[in-house]
């Protein structure tokens, strides 16, 4: 198990437990007489997000006050500062968490940005902290992002971590508005990342051609709109892009492409906060506060 964690970041989140054990056996044995049933289930729980958000869901803690609002009928939660609404003038930003993560991930961030004058908006997205569902997908979260900057903007920057900074970059890619970016630790694009899932579950490349398929269906796009060379072609937002060295969940090897790829981009490495405490460094919080000031 050792040895598939250090190849193979998917294996971070499922290779341990009885319960995913028993999965991938099952998974494995469906896969010839049953490939459709096969791919519907694991396309299941590829969409799950883990940990369960129950076993670790909080609430933010005063000054941050839960912010409820709806898409398409699904209930939502975002949280913003208690004295918000009396500083309308403020710079508003959206900081979006990652895979399995929550809103509380980013607190360490916002508390930096409200104390450089911006208005942060913390995302719950779906199917994680308080915001309703149990399943999500890229799509979802690329709808999600589009509809807060909606209800939310106008934005001066948007801030995101891992699988939440790959789908800000593609929504902001494709004309999400919003003046700067900064990009935490992003992910691999959803092409690698499945590969990684299948890799960690042993399916067999038919069942992830239907994943794949899935995806698109879903998205209305193709999966090589996430990757660097077409990022590259339509983002044109400034971002920050900021990584540590030995991230195993999302590999240095998508930053260092992004940075080639995109017309302005600034790289800011890190050595030791691998890819959640990142997320509290107070350095991090720092550059990530200068680079969305807008200039005066």
């Amino acid at each position: 198990m050792n040895t598939r964690v250090k190849s193979n970041p998917a294996s971070l989140f499922y290779a341990g437990g009885l319960s995913l054990r028993l999965l991938r056996a099952g998974l494995g044995l469906l896969q010839g007489p049953a490939p459709g049933l096969s791919a519907r289930l694991a396309f299941g729980l590829f969409s799950t997000p883990l940990p369960l958000k129950w076993g670790q869901r909080k609430p933010l803690p005063a000054p941050w006050v839960a912010q409820p609002w709806e898409l398409m009928g699904q209930r939502l939660c975002a949280w913003r500062h208690a004295e918000a609404a009396a500083a309308p003038a403020r710079p508003r930003v959206l900081l979006v968490h990652g895979w399995g993560g929550g809103a509380g991930q980013m607190r360490a961030l916002a508390e930096q940005l409200w104390l450089g004058g911006m208005d942060p908006i913390l995302l719950d997205m779906p199917a994680h902290g308080y915001s309703a569902g149990w399943r999500t997908h890229m799509p979802q979260f690329l709808q999600t992002l589009h509809a807060a900057a909606q209800h939310f903007g106008p934005l001066q920057g948007a801030v995101a971590h891992s699988i939440g900074a790959l789908a800000l970059s593609h929504a902001a890619a494709r004309g999400l508005p919003v003046q700067r970016l900064a990009l935490i630790a992003c992910s691999a694009p959803p092409r690698q990342v499945l590969g990684w899932f299948g890799h960690a579950f042993g399916l067999r490349e038919t069942v992830l051609q239907r994943l794949r398929a899935r995806l698109v269906q879903l998205g209305g796009t193709g999966l090589e709109t996430f990757e660097p060379a077409w990022l590259g072609a339509h983002l044109r937002q400034p971002t920050l892009l900021v990584h540590d060295r030995d991230d195993r969940a999302a590999p240095l090897k998508q930053a260092l492409a992004l940075h080639k790829a995109l017309p302005i981009a600034q790289l800011q490495l890190t050595d030791g906060l691998g890819h959640r405490r990142i997320l509290q460094d107070a350095a991090v919080a720092r550059a990530v506060l200068r680079h969305l000031q807008p200039a005066i």
